[in-house]
């Protein structure tokens, strides 16, 4: 369906597959209405993915060794002087 609509992006295949998978999980006699999302919220596929990553553990960024490379220059006498 997404193809003959002309939508080739990951969310739009995405909505088709979902659509079919509903569709296959309905009662035969008790199709849905064409347009009517039956109360459900609409995700798009990079806000799913998004919701879905593992959280961060690695340790926030430091930049202590720039802090010593400055200590280092202006211990050699390298000091700037403003007028």
């Amino acid at each position: 369906m997404a193809l003959r609509a002309g939508a080739l992006t990951a969310d739009a295949v995405a909505l088709e597959a979902r659509k079919i998978a509903q569709t296959e999980n309905e009662p035969a006699g008790h199709p849905s209405p064409v347009g009517s999302t039956g109360g459900a919220k609409v995700t798009f596929l990079h806000e799913w993915r998004l919701a879905h990553l593992p959280p961060d553990t690695r340790p926030l960024p430091s930049v202590t060794h720039y802090d010593q490379l400055l200590r280092r220059r202006r211990a050699s006498g390298g000091e700037h002087r403003e007028n």
